[in-house]
């Protein structure tokens, strides 16, 4: 039994990381593969984008919302993609919205990894 008035919010926003960090590291491994194939040149389409996901040198998506947040299909008003002065080669932080405290991790637009999982403020 629940204790009648359990906040549920942090599980909820810690769960809606977890599943963004795995979206990343999948939309990031498909947007390479498309890459890969079209020669590894230029931006590529993916299915379910509103526009081509703009490409990184290295063939991941660039740490902005041209690249990650759209290949990934973060939605603005759920999460806050922050990328670094160069979205080509610095790595984004993405949050979730409404969380306390910090609930994000990295993504790196270099080699499509994702580090620094922190849902200590979730």
């Amino acid at each position: 039994a629940l204790p009648r008035f359990a906040d549920l919010g942090g599980d909820a926003r810690r769960a809606t990381l977890e599943g963004a960090e795995g979206a990343v590291k999948s939309a990031a491994a498909i947007a390479h593969s498309k890459w890969l194939a079209q020669g590894s040149t230029g931006d590529v389409e993916m299915e379910g984008a509103a526009a081509d996901i703009t490409m990184s040198p290295d063939g991941y998506p660039t740490s902005d919302d041209a690249g990650i947040a759209e290949a990934a299909q973060l939605d603005s008003n759920d999460y806050t993609v922050t990328p670094g002065t160069d979205s080509d080669t610095d790595t984004a932080t993405i949050e979730v919205a409404g969380a306390s405290g910090t609930c994000e991790f990295t993504y790196n637009p270099t080699t499509g990894a994702t580090a620094g999982f922190d849902a200590s403020g979730c």
